[in-house]
């Protein structure tokens, strides 16, 4: 059987969106489907508190992924206040799953959590759609 955290070969493409740069789909994505993986570097627990890098995700209390290499093109997604997508930690790995259809063209976003939210986002005001209206 296979597995689900196996990233489809979906045709994805950063540009400009409200966020600044957004990843977005050029193709339908299912409910339920596993987009993409968010790769990087696994960095120790000091550096991350001296990092200044904003593509740190938190594995678990000893194991943070920092995604800035251009080479994590799921560091192109942004937050949403009402995401399309959701990350999932499997195996010490982090994956990017579509929790609703996801049409051609529309961007990808998940909810970067409360802590990213209250430090990073609140101070500048949220960009995503649903608070942009």
């Amino acid at each position: 059987m296979a597995s689900k955290y196996i990233p489809g070969n979906f045709k994805l493409k950063p540009k400009r969106s409200s966020a600044g740069l957004g990843l977005f789909t050029e193709q339908d994505i299912p409910k339920g489907a596993c987009i993409i993986e968010y790769i990087g570097q696994p960095i120790s627990e000091a550096k991350k508190y001296s990092s200044r890098s904003r593509y740190l995700f938190e594995v678990n209390s000893k194991i943070t992924i920092d995604g800035q290499d251009r080479s994590n093109t799921a560091r192109y997604i942004n937050h949403a206040c009402r995401p399309n997508c959701e990350p999932v930690i499997h195996q010490k790995r982090i994956f990017i799953m579509a929790i609703k259809s996801i049409k051609a063209g529309e961007e990808l976003t998940y909810d970067y959590g409360k802590e990213y939210w209250n430090d990073r986002i609140k101070p500048h005001g949220c960009r995503c759609k649903k608070c942009k209206k």
